[in-house]
């Protein structure tokens, strides 16, 4: 199938399968006419890297994981070790994330948000609120 087809049967757009080429990611055959030509294989390898994407693993870990995913004597204990690193990468980021919502409601509940030129969001922002502590 040519490359609109896999990508509508992938979910992929046509742009990001030809950079997962380009990267080695995915390889077409190709037709007797030069156009790439995909098999269903292709397309289950297209699906596994948009949802491996989905879940945040970067390019390297999804080459990693669509290595395990091609070998069939594969231990799952390697596949289990990518994703604990992913899901402790992924809870660092909420930790992260959390602060920062903290810091940000902090700084709107400080603010009369009215017309007085003080406004402790711009003081937070530049450093000054900490500085005269």
């Amino acid at each position: 199938m040519n490359i609109g087809t896999a990508s509508e049967k992938s979910g992929l757009p046509a742009k990001t399968i030809r950079y997962y080429e380009d990267i080695g990611l995915l390889h077409a055959d190709r037709a007797n006419n030069g156009y790439r030509d995909y098999s269903m294989s292709d397309i289950h390898r297209m699906r596994f890297l948009q949802r491996s994407r989905r879940l945040g693993f970067s390019i390297e870990e999804c080459r990693q994981l669509l290595s395990l995913y091609g070998d069939r004597e594969r231990e799952s204990a390697n596949v289990k070790a990518i994703a604990k690193i992913k899901l402790a990468e992924i809870d660092r980021k909420i930790v992260e994330l959390t602060e920062l919502r903290d810091t940000l409601r902090h700084l709107v509940r400080k603010c009369h948000g009215d017309e007085r030129p003080d406004c402790p969001i711009i003081e937070g922002l530049s450093g000054k609120a900490q500085t005269e502590q």
